[in-house]
């Protein structure tokens, strides 16, 4: 890798902080255009280089990965401009391939009313049953997916949460987003109540915390990770009636995020609670439920008037 892309990782890295995951996407991606080309990135970004890394990408990989590769090639040729290596955008010049516009994956309400239902026992009998060695791992699972969905929060963002991002007079969850931007998400007085039953029982696992003590931990007492957070979402989820297709953390932000729309919220308020950066973002979630649609033909179609 060249000093100069070294410094753009690093960049990415401390100064934008961009997850870990990402900068290593970036660096992959990076390194494989200088393979590609055989000399540093930035000696070689040139439109027809830069076309041509495109049509290898293409003979392999999906739009999407392709759109990708030349996201990362253009953020680096801004951060080139800043720094006086280039005076232009070269990437600015290509044409990208075109993607299929994909509607959001969302779960049914009845599935994630049928899920809290059937788990509702835990915040409920912590007392009786924090004897129970598998209880604190249930109770962390419902609280995991009560946070993913009531709050619409990322993974990233749920991992990232203390026992001070909680206020409780206010009635907000203060979450540390993309771009360490901060937001405030309105939460309601069940769900604090539940956290607090997590509190408790948590430090009587672990002993007491301090503010900046992460919220979540696992079993043994750590700070949760990524993949950890996935399988207790695959896992809590397989069981469902109606759950299908994939099982991740967004798929519940994007459950969230449609029946609020469904319901009435304002789309700019839902772009607020999930920390989008533009409308453009939030706008996804335009798309009506087929039971929503149903209800919207029974009561418009001239036939069915009749």
């Amino acid at each position: 890798m060249s000093a100069w892309t070294e410094k753009y990782l690093d960049y990415v890295g401390s100064v934008r902080r961009y997850s870990e995951r990402t900068v290593t996407i970036y660096r992959e991606v990076l390194g494989g255009f200088e393979e590609f080309v055989g000399t540093p990135a930035e000696e070689s970004l040139l439109p027809t280089l830069i076309r041509s890394y495109e049509v290898s990408l293409m003979k392999k990989d999906s739009a999407r990965t392709v759109n990708l590769h030349l996201s990362v090639l253009s953020g680096f040729s801004k951060f080139l401009i800043r720094e006086g290596v280039l005076k232009t955008n070269p990437v600015k010049t290509v044409s990208r391939p075109k993607l299929e516009k994909r509607l959001p994956e969302y779960y049914r309400e009845a599935s994630m009313a049928d899920y809290f239902s059937s788990t509702a026992y835990l915040p409920r009998e912590a007392e009786t049953l924090s004897g129970d060695p598998a209880y604190y791992g249930k109770l962390l699972s419902r609280t995991v997916i009560l946070l993913l969905f009531s709050c619409g929060v990322r993974r990233a963002e749920l991992i990232s949460l203390t026992h001070s991002s909680l206020n409780r007079g206010r009635k907000v969850l203060s979450v540390r987003g993309k771009g360490d931007k901060m937001r405030e998400i309105p939460v309601l007085d069940d769900i604090i109540d539940e956290i607090s039953v997590y509190e408790d029982v948590t430090t009587a696992k672990f002993g007491a915390w301090k503010g900046d003590d992460p919220l979540l931990l696992t079993e043994t007492g750590r700070a949760l990770y990524p993949v950890y957070v996935d399988r207790i979402v695959k896992k809590e989820l397989s069981g469902v009636k109606g759950v299908t297709g994939r099982r991740s953390p967004h798929v519940l932000r994007h459950t969230i995020a449609t029946e609020l729309l469904s319901d009435g919220a304002d789309l700019n308020s839902i772009k607020e609670m999930l920390g989008h950066s533009s409308l453009a973002a939030t706008q996804v979630y335009t798309h009506n439920s087929p039971e929503k649609l149903k209800k919207v033909y029974a009561a418009a179609h001239p036939r069915a008037k009749k």
